[in-house]
């Protein structure tokens, strides 16, 4: 029998990955909403899209077995919607925007494993004594309650990043405090989580640093399961931007072993149930103190190639079993690499693109090295201080999944194919 899963943004680069996973034959995969809608659109209404998506569910002519998603906000909260409306299995609306609201979510993590929260606080950026309400002392970052890929997150050093972070907070929350509200009118929160502090306010924190990694996971009936950990490198100004990540994590097991623990008090802890998710850590190897960073509530999206490399198949297959009320079999260890990473081709000065490469030349390359992915996020004549969905200190202009037998092979293989792609900038003064 033919399962319809509905896949919010899909697009042909994850069709590619759904077509990994076990039974895909007997499932029909549905694009639900446009995928210029979902990723990095100029604004997110909400109303629109949830009319938009009914419609074209309604007009599909077939009742929806699964609705998943790989992308950021406002995916993950659609997607209840979605699948309430046919009756379907999976977390509440309210445990989501918990688990999702940086500062809601720290409160409720906060009750559970302390120890492993780093100092925290709410601030309103739009208060005219913003400034004076900060009770952390310095450094610490400030990051947006709601958001994603490190957009509009800043470190703080002193008074003067303080006041530049809150400008740009002020200048760019909106995009996505507005359309959480919408959500927040959806539901009623529990009494322990104070509404006032919304998608309009901000969470700051203490720095913590350390071997950075994520690890992706289930919970379903309430049982909580990891099934892979993803090594997470930083580069560039304070390490804020992502460089790679490697699958499959070089962390002491001993280490893998705490963070799972960890793992299941925090995600119980924010009522999450029957929902995949994807939770982030540092440890300190100094100190030996691990650090929760965050928990998102879908799979990574950028974690699928790494999977399809070493467990020969993407972990969308978890994300469908979920979503069908199955017990997901996976990971089978059956893919063609040892290891296999994931390069964000960075640039750290403003500058014009003036060369990409042709669909010909990414042929060429990938041909030449067997397995590799390229995806180029950039376009001929864009400024890449106008583009949407930077992190605040760079810029990402391609994106190239690799796999090999070792590191230092996917490592050469990288800097081969790097040398060779052509892609060009004229520096802006």
């Amino acid at each position: 029998m033919t399962r319809h899963v509905f896949v919010i943004g899909l697009d042909d680069f994850h069709l590619r990955q759904l077509n990994t996973v076990r039974h895909a034959r007997e499932y029909a995969f549905h694009g639900l909403l446009p995928y210029g809608m979902m990723v990095n659109p100029a604004s997110y209404p909400i109303d629109e899209m949830i009319e938009t998506g009914m419609r074209q569910i309604e007009g599909a002519g077939v009742r929806p077995d699964a609705v998943i998603g790989h992308w950021d906000f406002p995916t993950y909260a659609l997607r209840v919607i979605f699948r309430d409306a046919f009756g379907l299995p999976g977390p509440s609306l309210e445990s989501i925007l918990i688990a999702e609201h940086k500062y809601w979510s720290r409160l409720r993590q906060a009750t559970v494993v302390p120890e492993n929260i780093p100092a925290f606080q709410s601030l309103d950026p739009f208060d005219e004594q913003a400034a004076r309400e900060v009770t952390l002392d310095y450094p610490f970052w400030i990051k947006p309650n709601i958001g994603f890929s490190s957009q509009m997150v800043y470190r703080v050093d002193g008074p003067r990043e303080l006041d530049d972070a809150l400008a740009g907070l002020r200048a760019g929350i909106n995009r996505f405090g507005e359309p959480f509200a919408r959500f927040m009118e959806r539901v009623s929160l529990p009494d322990d989580i104070p509404a006032t502090i919304d998608g309009y306010h901000c969470t700051l924190e203490k720095p913590i640093d350390g071997w950075q990694c994520t690890l992706e996971g289930y919970v379903r009936h309430g049982r909580v399961s990891v099934y892979g950990v993803v090594d997470s490198i930083r580069e560039g100004m304070m390490n804020s931007s992502f460089g790679r990540y490697e699958f499959p994590s070089q962390l002491p097991e001993s280490v893998q072993a705490r963070m799972i623990e960890i793992t299941r008090e925090a995600i119980p802890a924010m009522e999450l149930d029957d929902t995949p998710f994807n939770i982030e850590y540092f440890w300190d190897e100094t100190a030996d103190q691990i650090w929760l960073l965050e928990v998102n509530t879908r799979i990574s999206k950028s974690h699928s190639p790494l999977f399809i490399d070493v467990a020969g198949a993407s972990h969308h297959e978890v994300a469908i079993d979920v979503a069908l009320g199955h017990r997901p079999s996976f990971p089978r260890w059956e893919g063609r690499h040892q290891v296999a990473v994931k390069y964000m081709v960075r640039r750290y000065e403003d500058a014009v693109v003036t060369r990409v490469p042709t669909s010909a030349e990414l042929e060429v390359l990938e041909r030449d090295f067997p397995g590799a992915l390229i995806q180029i996020e950039v376009e001929e004549g864009d400024r890449l201080s106008e583009m949407r969905g930077q992190d605040a200190y760079s810029y990402e202009v391609a994106v190239i999944f690799l796999g090999g037998s070792g590191h230092d092979e996917v490592h050469r293989l990288y800097r081969e194919l790097l040398a060779r792609l052509p892609l060009e900038f004229h520096p802006v003064d």
